[in-house]
């Protein structure tokens, strides 16, 4: 009994510096995004985009789900902070690993393929005001076009009418947004998020 008592010490030990260190890494991970939540509530976007880019380098490699999560909550910082077109390559990037992934979490799938719809908006009224050739912006709304038919599908058939109705209401811009008049576009401000 003496000898079991003993070791114990040294099995605590060793848990703590084994196993007990992914523990310690995921409790910070977890308050640092906590506190990136609270900032972006308080509509603090680059304290937020802070915290969930210091939360990304503290998620162990095999995390996978919750390194694309805070990915995904950091690139709508950057939009926020205007940061859009580094959003808008992060975005790409993630929708695309997600897509190749077939474990990849359906709902962060679809957020992230909505947020990149969003960001592809964006960018579309930027290239316009600033004249960019109608090759170069049309490419960004169709697909910013597919994307929300194609999410404004899928809530269908999951019977969300909320999600519907916004992603129709998304795609209605888009569709507006493309049939535009160069100089009406010009005279109304870019519309806030």
């Amino acid at each position: 009994m003496l000898v079991i008592w003993l070791l114990v010490p040294v099995g605590a030990m060793a848990f703590h510096m084994g196993p007990g260190q992914d523990h310690l890494r995921l409790n910070k991970v977890s308050r640092l995004i906590e506190d990136a939540d609270k900032s972006a509530v308080a509509e603090d976007w680059e304290q937020a985009q802070y915290k969930y880019e210091a939360a990304l380098d503290s998620i162990p490699e095999e995390n996978k789900d919750l390194q694309r999560s805070v990915r995904l909550q950091r690139a709508k910082m950057q939009i926020m902070n205007k940061q859009l077109p580094t959003a808008h390559a992060d975005l790409k990037s993630l929708v695309e690993s997600l897509k190749a992934d077939e474990n990849a979490d359906p709902a962060v799938t679809t957020e992230a393929q909505a947020a990149l719809a969003n960001a592809r908006y964006y960018i579309t009224w930027l290239m316009r005001v600033e004249g960019k050739p109608d090759e170069k912006w049309q490419k960004e709304i169709s697909a910013a076009e597919q994307t929300y038919r194609l999410l404004a599908r899928r809530a269908e058939q999951d019977g969300d009418e909320t999600a519907l109705v916004r992603y129709q209401e998304d795609l209605e811009s888009t569709i507006r947004l493309a049939r535009m008049d160069l100089g009406e576009l010009q005279g109304i401000p870019l519309p806030s998020q």
